[in-house]
């Protein structure tokens, strides 16, 4: 692909970097857009999967029409199924009217079913009905509903092992992967990065009429070493991050060891605030971060429970005084001084990788709702 194609790809598609990686997916974006083939994406949380959604959308002939997307991940199991298909009034407690659903609501133009690989297997009955005859029934209803709609998936679990471990349905999985789109995380193209850097900088600095002088590029490099298990999302937040707490000076190195060091166990994403004095800004981060750490302590301490269980001396954990919590150290002589956060962060990755990714039993194991681990999960970019 010539230079001058590949750059207005670029711009159309708002998917950026100069590897041979990022062009050869953009080729297929361009050739694959304008079909109604249904696509499946596959890449880990902060990849831009959602960016690659939106550009199929914006270069198809249904461009014009409503692009529609859905967080199967976000919405509980009982819900989904009416969220995409609608209901008829009186078809469950609190239907008081009938309502159309996504799917409905998309029609002539485009649905995006983000964290596909969390939707139940009666939920995935229907909606394979939907891609094989675009036909559906409404929750609770009898009438036959015709829609005309593109489909467009995306997941970051392994669907072939959700498939042999009966936790997707493999007709549909095949009906989904004839056309897939793998996103690379950023660790295996890291020669984006400084174009990706250079970007964000700039569309946050315009985006809030700061006066930014930059990063050295001995930042640069080692921003380059680091692996970014966040992938882009992190990469943004850590932009957006760095121009607020160095005050729109030019960020060197020194900062970017620092804050990374730091970063490697915990990335959070933590709105930054703007139109804020430097000390300001400073210390509203600081009362962000407590707060948070406050309002989730009663659920955080029903997940460590067991956690603090495994060989650490006989302790009532609900004893704890909240002080020693947001401290280095939580009062057990077993348990290496960390960040509570960085905890959370490994015991909730631990628990997915022992469920092959499965939210909905991560999240059984964890006793926390599927919502919450949701959040959880982008926070930390898993």
């Amino acid at each position: 692909m010539d230079q001058e194609k590949f750059q207005e790809l670029k711009s159309l598609t708002g998917f950026y970097g100069r590897s041979q990686k990022v062009e050869d997916l953009l080729q297929t974006i361009a050739m694959v857009a304008p079909t109604d083939l249904s696509v499946l994406i596959i890449g880990e949380s902060g990849t831009g999967k959602e960016v690659v959604a939106n550009a199929i959308h914006s270069l198809s002939q249904r461009k014009s029409k409503t692009l529609i997307s859905v967080n199967c991940g976000a919405i509980p199991e009982g819900i989904l199924e009416s969220e995409l298909f609608g209901h008829e009034k009186g078809s469950f407690t609190g239907a008081v009217g009938q309502k159309k659903g996504y799917f409905e609501a998309a029609h002539k133009g485009t649905i995006f079913l983000d964290e596909i690989g969390e939707m139940s297997l009666n939920t995935q009955v229907k909606l394979l009905r939907v891609l094989e005859t675009s036909e559906f029934m409404r929750v609770g209803g009898t009438d036959i509903q015709k829609v005309d709609v593109r489909l467009i998936a995306a997941t970051n679990r392994n669907l072939e092992q959700a498939v042999n471990e009966n936790e997707f349905r493999r007709d549909l999985y095949y009906r989904l992967k004839a056309i897939t789109l793998e996103i690379p995380p950023l660790r295996r193209r890291k020669e984006d990065i400084p174009e990706l850097v250079a970007l964000f900088a700039k569309q946050y600095a315009e985006k809030n009429n700061i006066t930014f002088k930059g990063f050295s590029p001995d930042a640069v490099e080692e921003m380059m070493r680091y692996e970014w298990p966040g992938n882009v999302r992190e990469l943004r937040n850590f932009i957006e991050t760095s121009i607020i707490l160095n005050r729109g000076e030019v960020v060197r190195s020194e900062f970017v060891l620092s804050s990374l060091n730091i970063r490697s166990s915990h990335t959070d994403a933590l709105p930054m605030p703007v139109n804020k004095s430097p000390e300001q800004a400073e210390r509203e981060l600081i009362y962000r971060t407590l707060i948070a750490l406050k309002l989730d302590m009663t659920e955080l301490k029903q997940m460590f429970s067991n956690f603090l269980q495994r060989g650490i001396q006989e302790r009532s954990y609900n004893e704890l005084p909240d002080e020693e919590i947001i401290g280095n150290e939580i009062g057990v002589n077993e348990i290496k001084p960390t960040t509570l956060s960085g905890m959370e962060r490994e015991m909730i990755k631990e628990t997915l990788n022992k469920y092959a990714g499965s939210r909905r039993k991560t999240a059984r194991a964890l006793q926390i709702s599927e919502r919450t681990l949701y959040r959880k999960i982008k926070e930390y970019g898993l």
